[in-house]
């Protein structure tokens, strides 16, 4: 069963920065897309970012894009999400995902991800 832990969460002013880490405890990280995912109090989960499984091709939601950036460490099963000028709506419990093998990055929906990790809380103070 594959394992997800993700780090990097806290408490961060409007406009700043942080970098989010999302750990896999798989044998073969590189065989499938990863994602990051957010769900505020009150509303549902939502898409924030892809990338495949080389890295080479992301995708993100019109609300981070330019903002956020998805990266991945295969050597180190590992993929990040660095986000930048930070916007008090940006609040809310970040989860890294595991599509499913074959799955391409260009139609990912939730139900594409098998695996989760247990949530990092990102704060952002106006």
């Amino acid at each position: 069963q594959v394992q997800l832990v993700e780090s990097g969460g806290g408490l961060v002013q409007a406009g700043g920065s942080l970098t989010l880490s999302c750990v896999a405890s798989v044998r073969i990280f590189s065989m499938n897309a990863m994602g990051w995912f957010r769900q505020a109090p009150g509303k549902d989960r939502e898409f924030v970012a892809a990338i495949s499984r080389t890295g080479i091709s992301t995708r993100y939601d019109d609300s981070v894009k330019g903002r956020f950036t998805i990266s991945r460490d295969n050597s180190k099963n590992t993929v990040y999400l660095q986000m930048n000028s930070l916007k008090p709506e940006d609040t809310a419990v970040y989860y890294c995902a595991r599509a499913l093998s074959g799955r391409g990055i260009a139609t990912l929906k939730e139900l594409d991800f098998d695996s989760w990790g247990q949530g990092t809380q990102v704060t952002v103070s106006s």
